[in-house]
């Protein structure tokens, strides 16, 4: 490698991120893709949607978890390309496969519009679309003309008669589907439990920085041992048993970011609270379907929609005008929501009741156990619910497998008795009271609660 051609960055998670910076005429630097208006504009989206209102030194932005995610791909390559092609002999070269793995996971978060996810459930969903169809359009119509001669990263190149196929990019950043398999090669099906599985270059990143930024931890897991432990058998992406420890470490980790930090009671709040506003506004936050007008949307992001709405309540349009005051609101940290009680460890008998219904069925049959005056009180129910081992119905499903070093056999991952151990997943259940609710509605809540799920149980003396 001509140390010439390559830049470093310099990150608090990964230490130094090398990329390419100069290349041969007629080619394009990964620099180009970076400093391109598509990426830089995830400068100002923030990685952790709502949460940096919570967590003050969490102001991370889509932008520095990208590239953390790109560094991450070609460390995974590194210790997996050999595996993978001894079970797949027609694999492209190895040059091929990082390009590949480094611009899907650079550009995996390129469709994110403002507060990331929930811009996908309070506005994309309009149109049918979530981030990844959005970002798979980009990268297939925007992008693809520079993806075509993308031929160096840092660690290898291209062959002579090899192109980067941008629709293979925007394959391995789109959730899976029961079909989308029959196509295509069987090792770019491999490849995507990079992307869709237990431990992924986007997990993996997220799980280290998000932990990191909001002092959660400073290094929340062991990716060397996850890493190192790792390869591809004829079933698909494999941990040896010597990694579970490491890998049940990982899940244990990313759930506990999902209790303490995405699903803090004031982040929910504020998500709350901003539901409200998206939905009484949205017609005045981005006009229409993104696919419609890209070039807009790729000027719309988190700081553009925080600046329009400050202004809000100057506007000539009434309407508008009065968003605005609530947007002030929000934006001086006044949350309308505060939570009135929750209830974690539910009894599976009425976790099963709530999870069929969701919000609203939960919120009415909430209604059902409270007094017959309180019974119309305002209110919102949150059903945070996080998956720690994914049942067969996730996209995740099938894509790990474990090899015991006893007998060398490959099973589903999910036959493991360590990570049994691990709950298929969490839910919460929250009420949410109007800031200036009286007391007894709070008590109330808390009595019907208990009545729904369950608030007594025999005291475990090892808890002394």
């Amino acid at each position: 490698m001509n140390l010439q051609h390559e830049s470093l960055c310099h990150d608090p998670v990964h230490g130094y991120i090398p990329f390419i910076s100069v290349v041969d005429e007629g080619e394009v630097a990964e620099r180009t893709l970076l400093d391109h208006p598509w990426l830089q504009r995830l400068r100002q989206i923030h990685q952790l949607q709502t949460a940096w209102w919570v967590y003050p030194s969490a102001e991370h932005t889509r932008f520095q978890h990208v590239v953390g995610a790109m560094h991450m791909a070609s460390r995974m390559v590194a210790v997996l390309y050999p595996s993978l092609r001894e079970v797949c002999p027609d694999v492209p070269s190895r040059g091929y496969v990082e390009c590949l793995a480094r611009l899907a996971a650079l550009l995996h978060d390129v469709g994110h519009g403002p507060f990331g996810h929930f811009f996908d459930a309070h506005f994309l969903q309009d149109y049918g679309l979530t981030h990844e169809k959005l970002g798979a359009h980009i990268i297939r119509e925007e992008l693809g003309p520079l993806l075509r001669n993308i031929r160096t990263c840092p660690n290898s190149r291209l062959e002579p008669n090899e192109t980067i196929d941008p629709a293979q990019i925007a394959w391995l950043i789109t959730r899976p589907t029961a079909d989308d398999t029959d196509a295509a090669p069987r090792w770019l099906v491999m490849m995507r439990s990079l992307f869709c599985g237990l431990y992924t270059v986007d997990n993996m990143d997220f799980v280290l920085r998000d932990a990191y930024m909001s002092g959660y931890s400073s290094r929340a897991y062991d990716p060397e041992r996850l890493l190192r432990y790792t390869f591809f058998s004829e079933h698909g992406l494999t941990i040896h048993d010597r990694g579970i420890n490491a890998l049940v470490r990982f899940r244990q980790a990313r759930s506990e970011l999902f209790r303490a930090v995405y699903f803090h009671r004031t982040v929910r709040a504020i998500d709350k609270t901003l539901e409200d506003l998206f939905r009484d506004g949205k017609q005045f936050l981005f006009p229409g379907n993104p696919l419609d007008n890209l070039a807009a949307y790729q000027q719309f992001t988190e700081f553009s929609l925080l600046v329009d709405v400050a202004r809000w309540h100057r506007s000539e349009n009434l309407k508008q005008r009065n968003l605005g005051l609530r947007w002030q609101r929000l934006l001086n940290r006044q949350v309308d929501w505060v939570l009135a009680d929750e209830r974690i460890r539910l009894d599976p008998r009425a976790s099963d009741v709530l999870r069929q219904g969701r919000e609203a069925v939960a919120a009415q049959v909430l209604r059902e156990h409270l007094p017959a005056a309180l019974q119309n009180i305002e209110m919102k129910i949150d059903l945070p619910n996080y998956i720690d081992r994914p049942d067969p119905q996730t996209a995740a499903a099938g894509q790990n497998f474990l090899c015991r070093s006893a007998t060398g056999q490959i099973r589903p991952l999910t036959d493991n008795e360590l990570y049994k151990h691990l709950p298929v997943s969490q839910l919460a259940c929250r009420v949410y009271l109007p800031q200036d609710a009286p007391a007894e509605h709070a008590a109330a809540i808390s009595q019907a609660l208990d009545t729904l799920l369950g608030g007594n149980s025999t005291d475990d003396l090892t808890n002394m």
